[in-house]
């Protein structure tokens, strides 16, 4: 298994994405933390991950094999994070691998944008990774060994129609990785972050919502995915995550990994 006995710390894992790759991390044979803020929150206005979600991901990855613990908190709140960071090691032990996955995407005319809107945008997408990893690289660096993979986008690449305040935060994301990347080296830690197009989430049905669409309209109104598919599931995306975590890429570091179905090369 490319991931036995690690222990991997995912934050936004209720559903969706850090879901697929906490599943996914206990397939290939590692334990999980599982983060969640397990609540509806004010901004964006769509449903997040809930305590019932979190509490069948336990099971569902000890029904694998695998231990899971179970953490709710706000990445916004380095209390709630230093307080998971802290179950985690003492139920584990240690903390391998960090998939900084938590985010949040709406839409706003940039002359329209409030403050709130912004700073939610930027404190859960940039902020958030930032109070995450600085409270899991100690434990890192006194292994000597870790990997932590930011979920960028691929508006961390480019720029996008309404999307000033997410955009702007996932080129932060970008700008952290490589940052990191270089200042960890030393401590034999890698850091990379993954840019995926549209996936199929919870997240994707709230955000067309609030836009009185459905998903497949979003997915025709934003066109561009070179293959013939309107999103990429999540599944997908933790099949790379899984990857780049593991030591089959152990010379990958601080890089970006693009999955987006080909919407990048136009």
């Amino acid at each position: 298994m490319l991931l036995e006995n690690k222990v991997a710390f995912i934050t936004g894992a209720a559903h969706g994405q850090g879901r697929a790759t906490a599943v996914q991390m206990a397939k290939e044979g590692a334990d999980i933390a599982a983060f969640d803020v397990a609540k509806k929150i004010e901004y964006p206005a769509y449903d997040f991950g809930t305590n019932g979600e979190l509490e069948s991901l336990r099971e569902e990855i000890e029904k694998i094999g695998r231990r899971c613990v179970v953490c709710v908190g706000d990445v916004r709140d380095d209390g709630a994070v230093t307080a998971a960071v802290k179950k985690t090691i003492d139920a584990f032990g240690k903390i391998d691998i960090l998939f900084n996955n938590a985010g949040i995407c709406a839409y706003a005319e940039v002359d329209k944008m409030t403050d709130d809107e912004w700073n939610a945008m930027v404190d859960i997408n940039m902020k958030g990774p930032f109070n995450v990893t600085r409270r899991v690289v100690p434990y890192m660096k006194e292994a000597k060994s870790g990997v932590i993979i930011n979920n960028s986008s691929v508006m961390g690449l480019r720029g996008g129609n309404r999307l000033s305040h997410y955009a702007a935060s996932k080129w932060g994301l970008t700008g952290l990785t490589k940052s990191w990347a270089i200042e960890l080296a030393p401590w034999n830690i890698r850091v990379l972050s993954i840019h995926p197009t549209g996936v199929n989430t919870p997240m994707n049905d709230g955000l067309a919502a609030m836009e009185g669409m459905t998903p497949e309209e979003i997915a025709e109104r934003s066109a561009g995915n070179l293959q013939p598919v309107p999103w990429i599931e999540p599944e997908d995306v933790a099949e790379l995550v899984v990857f780049l975590a593991s030591d089959k890429a152990r010379y990958a570091d601080g890089g970006q990994f693009v999955i987006d179905a080909g919407l990048l090369s136009v």
